[in-house]
């Protein structure tokens, strides 16, 4: 189901940026692999996939952090910082090895990019560019997006470690709509949790929010303008022949 809780101009969109991780990608079980390996090499035990799993979405630097502290039994502020360095390297690379173990792409994903796709391709279409803008270090998210299909329907994949600062701040969307030539009202980020949210809003950009995603129960506080279901969703949401559906 389609929510509108404030009409996008559809029709002057220029830019679609998305988040991967929750978004394009279902990536839990290789994250939280990842993180309780490295737990496991300092000698903490390991922790509940779904705890893990709620610390994704601010960059991997925190969820190593956030799950120190509770492994650990303590805030994420008085985590020691040479350990915290230590493991986060340790995640990184056994991360590395194994991202596309059990990651996948959302059903309706590629079906979704390539509708999209086919709108900007079509005689008289849509002249759009898509793009990735992630919390996750940029090398495995370009890694993951080659090996799972999605590269080529983006030209632009920025991650967390892109820009000196992460999202929520600006920076890398107002990178992007610099690059591609692009103003905020004609920009739109699509993600799946508040962070996504306030980066658009941010930089000025319009929001859609995906509500299968990690950080779902996040976009009840912090509304996106137009919330989805599934991805197959995205073609009818950011078609202009669609424009007022709402159901």
């Amino acid at each position: 189901m389609i929510r509108v809780f404030r009409p996008i101009p559809v029709e002057r969109l220029k830019l679609l940026v998305f988040d991967l991780d929750g978004t394009l990608i279902d990536s839990a079980q290789d994250l939280c692999n990842s993180v309780n390996e490295a737990l496991k090499e300092f000698g903490h035990e390991p922790l509940p996939d779904p705890a893990i799993a709620s610390f994704v979405g601010n960059g991997a630097p925190m969820l190593m952090r956030r799950s120190l502290a509770l492994a650990s039994n303590l805030s994420p502020d008085a985590v020691d910082e040479e350990l915290l360095a230590k493991a986060y390297t340790f995640f990184l690379q056994y991360y590395r090895e194994h991202k596309l173990d059990f990651t996948y792409a959302y059903d309706g994903v590629l079906e979704a990019l390539k509708a999209l796709q086919e709108l900007h391709d079509a005689p008289g279409g849509i002249s759009r560019t898509m793009a990735v803008l992630t919390n996750k270090p940029v090398r495995p998210a370009r890694g993951i997006c080659e090996g799972l299909g999605l590269a080529n329907y983006f030209p632009y994949i920025y991650g967390g470690d892109s820009f000196a600062t992460k999202k929520p701040d600006p920076t890398g969307l107002r990178k992007l709509m610099e690059e591609t030539g692009t103003r905020p009202e004609e920009t739109a980020m699509i993600g799946d949790s508040y962070v996504d949210v306030l980066t658009a809003r941010n930089a000025g950009a319009w929001s859609i929010g995906c509500a299968f995603g990690f950080g779902v129960q996040t976009l009840t506080e912090t509304l996106p303008d137009i919330m989805v279901d599934t991805a197959a969703e995205w073609t009818e949401a950011l078609n202009p022949a669609k424009i007022g559906v709402q159901r």
